[in-house]
């Protein structure tokens, strides 16, 4: 495998170890889900390399490490992080939201134990609403970010537009195109959960094929 590709793969599952050693160093057990499960309402942000990988590959043209964050400094960089403020926006809001459930069930209760914290959740009433309520309010804050984000990155990349047109046209196609988008979605969260469970390692393989994926998912459905 290219050493451009290793470097970029390899920085996923370091990332995520790092967050969940942060989590369990901090006594913040109850941020550990929404942590990685908010990692899918910025993971579009962090395959800003592999968009331009593929569009250099379609291209013919060379494809190293440092060309693939080209987007994050040339002409796109302002569109890029607009779009990418609008996700962490996003992401702290959906913090913030799960962190006010736990509070409403549990109060100032802490859980320094992963297995005791498990225990909690899947046997009582209170963990049961914790987990229908969090997954329904996360269900709403990754169709949000699937609205803003499906197309949006590789179409700046791509032709240079700003960050709103960006928006709006992710925001159409998933309109118009709502059923085909909703699998698209499930499929993106399934790959990203299970690239999650073996320590995060499995992001190294989720994550560049989403990214290729949604590269061509614009040059179909958006480019003519």
């Amino acid at each position: 495998m290219p050493t451009h590709a290793l470097f970029l793969i390899a920085i996923y599952p370091v990332a995520g170890v790092l967050i969940a050693a942060a989590t369990f160093e901090n006594g913040l057990v109850p941020l550990l889900f929404p942590l990685a499960s908010g990692f899918a309402l910025l993971g579009p942000f962090t395959a800003i390399g592999l968009y331009e990988m593929s569009r250099r590959r379609e291209q013919g043209r060379d494809i190293g490490w440092i060309n693939a964050y080209a987007p994050l400094t040339g002409r796109s960089a302002k569109a890029v992080g607009g779009v990418a403020l609008a996700l962490t926006l996003l992401f702290v809001a959906w913090l913030t939201a799960a962190m006010a459930l736990y509070w409403a069930l549990y109060g100032e209760a802490r859980q320094d134990s992963v297995l005791g914290f498990l225990q909690e959740v899947l046997t009582t009433p209170r963990g049961w609403a914790l987990i229908v309520v969090g997954n329904l309010v996360g269900a709403a804050f990754s169709l949000i970010a699937l609205a803003i984000s499906a197309v949006s990155f590789p179409l700046i990349i791509d032709r240079g537009t700003d960050a709103g047109t960006a928006i709006a046209t992710s925001v159409a196609l998933v309109q118009e195109n709502s059923g085909t988008m909703v699998i698209w979605g499930l499929i993106v969260a399934g790959l990203l959960v299970l690239g999650m469970l073996p320590l995060f390692v499995g992001l190294a393989l989720a994550l560049p094929i989403l990214g290729h994926a949604t590269w061509h998912l614009y040059r179909r459905a958006v480019a003519p």
